[in-house]
């Protein structure tokens, strides 16, 4: 419990410095805490149109605050407001951010410090994007320190909770702007969604007002309460029969989680069926299941929730059934989202057959898992969804400024629909629009949203690719003011220093390496070009080989804005048409870039090698290089081979083909996995910017060169940095498989083709995928091993002091230890061990942020969110291009079941590297079919009368073609069983 504040006295500097008495309580003992809390006198209000604090601007030390607010903000006319700035509480920041970011209202803002701090306690995501707008040109948001000066700053009283405490010291922040800014005629507008604290603020003569009520006065009103947070209350209806279940109160969850009878973990939807979810629980050998909308209980794909596990009697197999909410038929009545059908007919039907199933199969199967329900939500993963109103949804009888409510289709299937409320909903049909989540109530069957902004009209390209950057959570906007003011000022016209001994300590440490014949290797047209190579042979018999890696950290320091962005983003996002840079494009494609026929700074890491391409040492210096040329992998394949090139740097590329393959052989030798994903690549018009033509990239020895030694520097650095800082070092792990994994695909294997994989070691695993070969179809290798990719964990970034050094060890790789070092362009993970490793080469100190474990798991957490977010906008970029070429070129392909329903299965077509589902009532008229679980088989009768069947690993021909999905109007690959 925290104490009233004691006694002020005035210093000889002029500042008032307080008490604050604490009393902390730790295992049952109390301490009392006293902390002084100093007071000033001259923080200005930041209003340029206030003449009393016109000196305060100027500090002591010459640096100049800015004056934030207009001379002359805003005029509103209605009840005689005038001119004015906005008070804004907390509540409506947390409620309505899109609000504030939108580029139609509140230019003249002023956040109180007690608000700033309630927001970054409250969400850390929301207190992320305040503090960007507070950066933002566009917007003239003062944060004012009313905790620290004397005109606002009040004693907490005895007996008064935090949050009134809080709100007391808003309101009386509010009063001193009111009276403060009296002479400039601008009236402060204090906007509270607080009822309490609004009565408390009108009573004490304050200008204030809820967040509804003052967008009601603006002229542009009816578009900008779209964008109000769905605040209702009046859920209740009498003759409710059902709801969903109420959580758990917080002590029982935590009490549940640390006893050991409830469990925690992310939830992952099926993207095959929205009524059933798993999450993965360490002390569980298989995921559970959670299945039914009444056991998932208002849980969307992402979040933290807490699970109660059901009886062993209850539990089941994963289902069968194909099910999206146009399966359930789900009403289409958004202002009547009864209740009463949270749970619908077709889904009770769905569960019973589950039911019956799991009986009839026995709870001793191996395939049965344990099941449970939702009992609480420890995090929330709501962000910015895109999607489009249901035309099914709208009125077309009422007026089109009526406000009413509108389902919103999300473009992810798995997720539930958003119901909003907008009076311009016949205008955003046909559009992709961004909306928001705001809470999911007990006793409505959907989640309540507000409307946020329009992308454009569904299928526009524009709209169509901001959409996936947005469902990905990827950051694409251009970088600010303050990240870029962090550039070298000479801009492109930097060049390395031509002197190394001009004096900087810094610069002599370098080892000047320009006189090596190092080249770099990469895919076409890459411009930001993160390594290069070279090896030459000793006169030992040895090689010395050097892998020599953009040094980015010399102009991104720890701390500074462009670092900030830098770790904010995480990643560099590649899509076919674009790439979304981690960093600027100055450094990205053009200082840091090892660039040809130019010197450039870089970190090198240098072996020598002996002729079976064992280490004999290795050193790690910072460097200067030259590279004498940039190859594609095709180029630098051509030349090895063209016996007539017989120069130095060629014999250097040939040195390190024929290392790499003796490398890549011990690391097999070692249990290294071979896996694999379907690889294609779009081909785009040069001149239009249109995709042309689909292909699988190809992969030439080359590819596998760079690979290997990229492999070899991350893992020495990993060891270095580890030795150096064993508690912070940034490594990158990949954890053994779980047995649950791959039954399903063992099975399969198992009854399909008599064949199975090993889990034993990742060596038994690679020698077993080695096996899986069918004489008669070469691709089947290949199918197996995207498969058991699929069945594989993510490999993460981790903090060396969260896991003991046996569980560094990297499954696919089968090494010990390993992180990532070789792309600083365009991993933040990288950077960091950059820096790291500079540190322990003694070449600078490492930062007081990447000392500390605290701010260390912040990093890697966000980084890996932002790495999966990456892969996952890739691939949607690639499904979306594949769409439009197949929009205007059908073709009769091969493709192979790679998964069997009741009601459906999946194909996956290698040469254009999708997969599709192919429902069962496009095949059969009557949908009536025989599904054989034992043996992943479906039997049918097609509409012209053919008695089909359908068998996992079988192959068959597709017609490809693509379409607009019915449900989410998002174009996609469609297959039509040939």
């Amino acid at each position: 419990m925290e104490g009233a504040v004691a006694k002020r006295k005035v210093l000889s500097s002029g500042l008032t410095v307080s008490q604050k008495v604490f009393v902390r309580s730790r295992n049952g003992n109390a301490s009392k805490i006293v902390r002084e809390h100093y007071l000033r006198d001259d923080i200005p209000c930041f209003s340029q149109a206030c003449t009393q604090c016109s000196e305060l601007y100027q500090s002591d030390n010459g640096t100049v605050i800015s004056a934030v607010l207009s001379e002359s903000p805003s005029s509103l006319q209605s009840s005689n407001i005038g001119r004015h700035y906005v008070l804004l509480d907390t509540n409506v920041v947390l409620g309505a951010i899109d609000l504030l970011e939108s580029d139609s209202v509140f230019f003249d803002v002023v956040i109180p410090q007690t608000v700033l701090n309630e927001v970054r306690n409250k969400s850390l995501p929301i207190y992320t994007r305040l503090r960007a707008l507070c950066k933002s040109d566009d917007k003239r948001i003062a944060v004012f320190h009313n905790e620290f000066s004397s005109s606002t700053f009040v004693s907490r009283r005895s007996a008064e909770t935090i949050n009134d405490y809080n709100d007391r010291l808003i309101r009386t922040t509010a009063s001193f702007y009111s009276d403060h800014l009296k002479s400039t005629g601008i009236k402060m507008i204090y906007i509270t969604n607080d009822k309490n604290n609004l009565e408390l603020a009108l009573a004490e003569s304050l200008d204030a007002m809820s967040l509804e009520a003052y967008i009601g006065l603006l002229p542009n009103s009816q578009e900008l309460l779209d964008l109000l947070p769905t605040l209702r209350t009046d859920f209740s209806r009498s003759g409710t029969k059902l709801k969903f279940p109420d959580y758990y109160s917080t002590s029982r969850l935590l009490g549940g989680i640390k006893n050991g009878t409830l469990y925690q973990g992310i939830i992952n939807i099926s993207s095959y069926n929205s009524l059933e979810g798993s999450i993965s629980v360490s002390s569980l050998p298989k995921p559970l299941l959670i299945l039914g909308s009444e056991n998932l209980n208002r849980s969307f794909s992402g979040d933290t929730v807490v699970i109660e596990m059901l009886p062993r009697d209850k539990w089941k197999k994963p289902s069968n059934d194909i099910v999206d909410e146009e399966t359930l038929g789900s009403s289409e009545n958004a202002d009547n989202d009864d209740p009463e059908s949270v749970i619908s007919d077709r889904e009770r039907r769905l569960l019973t057959q589950e039911a019956v199933k799991a009986q009839t199969s026995g709870n001793d199967d191996d395939r049965v898992f344990p099941t449970g329900k939702v009992v609480g939500i420890s995090k929330r993963s709501w962000r910015s969804y895109v999607g489009q109103i249901s035309a099914r949804s709208v009125d077309k009888t009422q007026s089109s400024n009526a406000t009413r409510s509108v389902f919103v289709i999300l473009m992810d299937r798995s997720l539930p629909k958003v119901r909003i409320r907008t009076g311009r909903a016949k205008d955003l049909v046909g559009k992709r629009i961004v909306v928001s989540v705001d809470s999911w109530p007990a006793n409505m069957s959907h989640p309540e949203g507000h409307y946020v902004r329009t992308l454009g009209d569904v299928e526009d390209k524009d709209a169509e690719q901001e959409a996936l950057l947005l469902e990905h959570d990827v950051e694409y906007r251009p970088f600010s003011k303050n990240v870029l003011e962090c550039l070298p000022k000479e801009g492109h016209d930097w060049k390395v220093p031509e002197d190394l001994n001009n004096g900087d300590p810094q610069l002599a440490k370098r080892k000047d390496l320009r006189h090596k014949l190092i080249c770099s290797i990469d895919p076409p047209g890459c411009v930001d070009i993160d390594d290069a190579l070279h090896a030459e042979k000793l006169p030992n018999g040895n090689f010395e080989v050097g892998v020599h890696i953009a040094d980015v950290s010399h102009f991104v320091k720890a701390n500074t804005a462009i670092d900030q962005e830098g770790a904010s983003r995480g990643t560099s996002v590649y899509l076919v048409d674009k790439r979304i840079d981690m960093l600027p494009m100055l450094l990205g494609t053009d200082l840091c870039s090892l660039k040809p026929y130019v010197d450039r700074f870089a970190f090198s890491v240098l072996w020598e090698l002996d002729q079976d391409a064992n280490i004999v040492n290795v050193s790690f210096t910072k460097s200067i290089i030259k590279s004498r040329e940039a190859f594609a992998y095709e180029q630098a394949q051509n030349r090895i081979d063209d016996e007539s090139q017989k120069d130095d740097l060629t014999k250097g590329m040939r040195y390190l083909l024929a290392l790499s393959k003796k490398l890549k052989q011990k690391r097999m030798d070692a249990g290294a996995l071979n896996l694999s994903s379907p690889e294609v690549k779009v081909h785009m018009d040069s001149e239009t910017s249109d995709p042309g033509e689909v292909e699988i990239k190809k992969l030439l020895d080359t590819n596998s060169l760079v690979e290997e030694f990229m492999l070899l520097a991350n893992i020495s650095v990993a060891r270095k940095i580890f030795d150096a800082f064993p508690q912070v070092a940034m490594l990158r792990r990949h954890a053994s498989p779980p047995q649950a994994n791959f039954e399903q695909l063992n099975e399969m294997l198992r009854v399909r083709k008599n064949m199975a994989v090993s889990l034993e070691s990742s060596k038994a695993l690679a020698d077993s995928l080695d096996r899986c070969v069918d004489p008669n179809d070469a691709y089947f290798n290949t199918l197996i091993r995207i498969m058991a990719t699929r069945c594989m964990m993510s490999a993460e970034y981790f903090a060396s002091g969260n896991y003991s050094y046996n569980d560094f060890r990297h499954y696919g790789l089968a090494v010990d230890i390993y992180t990532h070092f070789t792309s600083p362009i365009r991993r933040y993970c990288d950077v960091v061990a950059h820096r790291q490793l500079a540190a322990a080469i003694n070449y600078e100190p490492l930062s007081i942020i990447h000392r500390d474990k605290t701010k260390m798991d912040l990093v890697v957490k966000n980084i890996n969110k932002r790495h999966r977010n990456a892969q996952f906008a890739g691939r949607a970029s690639i499904e979306y291009y594949v769409g439009q070429v197949m929009k205007n070129a059908e073709s009769l392909e091969e493709g192979y079941v790679i998964k069997v329903f009741s009601n459906g299965f999946v194909v996956l077509v290698p040469k254009f590297g999708v997969e599709s589902l192919i429902k069962l009532n496009t095949l059969t008229q009557s949908g009536a079919a025989k599904f054989d679980e034992e043996n992943f088989k479906l039997t049918f009768t097609t509409e012209a009368g053919e008695e089909r069947e359908i068998a996992v690993f079988d192959r068959i021909k597709v017609q490809v073609k693509s379409v607009l999905d019915e449900m989410t109007s998002k174009r996609k690959t469609q297959l039509v069983l040939v």
